[in-house]
This record gives C-alpha cells, sequence and structure tokens, in this order.
C-alpha cells in the first residue's frame, strides 16, 4: 500500500498539493501527518521515513520507492495509473498544463512568503505588496488562457479536474483567507476547486487539527 507523509493540513500547501495527488490514483494508502516544527517533527525528520527528502514534505512511500517533492509524486501516481488522470490528452493542452504546473512549482515566491496557506482562516484588510500583485496578475493571465484555449465545458483549468488544478488548488485557497480580488471567470474556477471533493476534504479535515503555528497566523494590516 502507499503511504504519504504529510505536515499540517492547515499549513503545508505541498503536502496539500502531493496528497491530491495520491487521492486522485483511487488506490488505497496511507496517511501520516507529521505536525511541522514541533519536538515530534525535529525526531521525526531524522529517522528513515523523511530518508532522502532532506526532512521536507509530503513524501510517497510505494514499497521501497521513495518519491519526495509534489510534482515528483504527481507523476509517479500518473505512471501507477492513467496519464489521463492527470494530464490532458490533447498534445497542446498537455504540454500548457504541464508549463503551468511546473511555474507553480517553481515561481511565485513573493505570493508564498507573504501569503502563507492557512485554509482555517479569514484575514480582513490585508495588503499585497506590488511584487505579491505582479504575481497575481500573472497567475492570472495564466488561468485565463487556460480556461479560453481548453477548458471547454469543464469546470477547470483544462476542463476536467487534472494536475495544474492540484498544483494551484493552494493559490485557491490562498485567495480565499487573503480576501483576494480576482476576475468573475475566476471566481467561478476557483468555487469549482474549493468544492471538488478532494479539496473539500482536505479543508475539512484541517479544521479539527489542533497544531497551531504562530508564524502562519496572520494578523489584519
Amino acid at each position: 500500500m502507499l503511504k504519504i507523509v504529510i505536515g499540517n493540513r492547515a499549513y503545508s500547501s505541498w503536502s496539500f498539493r502531493g496528497w491530491l495527488a495520491v487521492r486522485q490514483s483511487g488506490l488505497e494508502f496511507e496517511e501520516l501527518v507529521v505536525p511541522l516544527y514541533n519536538q515530534e517533527w525535529e525526531q521525526r525528520r531524522e529517522g528513515d521515513e523523511f530518508a532522502p527528502s532532506r526532512g521536507k514534505v509530503p513524501v510517497l512511500w510505494d514499497g521501497d520507492c521513495v518519491v519526495w517533492d509534489s510534482l515528483a509524486i504527481i507523476e509517479h501516481c500518473a505512471d501507477l495509473t492513467k496519464r489521463s488522470l492527470y494530464w490532458p490528452d490533447d498534445m497542446a493542452a498537455r504540454g500548457m498544463a504541464r508549463s503551468m504546473a511546473a511555474e507553480m512549482h517553481s515561481s511565485f515566491s513573493n505570493l508564498r512568503r507573504e501569503l502563507p496557506m492557512n485554509v482555517r482562516r479569514i484575514v480582513d484588510g490585508h495588503v499585497l505588496s506590488d511584487a505579491v500583485r505582479a504575481e497575481i496578475d500573472r497567475i492570472m493571465v495564466l488561468w485565463a488562457q487556460a480556461r479560453a484555449r481548453f477548458g471547454g465545458t469543464g469546470e477547470f483549468l483544462f476542463g476536467d479536474w487534472g494536475a495544474a488544478d492540484m498544483m494551484y488548488a493552494p493559490v485557491v485557497t490562498r485567495f480565499v483567507t487573503y480576501k483576494v480580488p480576482v476576475p468573475p471567470f475566476a471566481v467561478a474556477y476557483m468555487d469549482a476547486v474549493l468544492e471538488h471533493p478532494h479539496v473539500a476534504d482536505w479543508i475539512e479535515k484541517a479544521q479539527d487539527e489542533p497544531w497551531v503555528i504562530e508564524e502562519y497566523e496572520p494578523t489584519p494590516a
């Protein structure tokens, strides 16, 4: 059976992505939640469960095969099942979906830093920096292009729920947490993401977590 090691659901955006990938596979899996940054975390990250991820989450164990990094977990799950569960069949759409996933993976550092994920909070009056606004504008362009070119009659970026949506799901929750204004097409897309049963399940379970990380509990500006 697959086993995925994840951090707090409330805060761990990369765990969220990896977990969504495993859930999409339809395969049975065990999940182990390790609260970030407490004593247990420091002890566990030195153990075999995290090797060779350098103590980072998520980590997926598939027998003797260990896969870390959310995008790699997506690809591993696609190899285990059907690639169409994660990536569009059309080559042009697939190329754009992969590029968008990779850009999410490597970019938007200001948004990550200034708008930490917290699916248990709504923050009033948060002031966005110019750098974050620029990154949000870029995300809006990407979402709009994907929806216009390949969304069709579906609700998601490339019609059906897939890897690109999994990669941007934590961005959706950040926009909700910090009340980021977005155009109507993005509101509709965000609603679809939040209503997806896998996303809804993650957010619901996060509400019952007892752990609090103060630095991820933003206060209004």
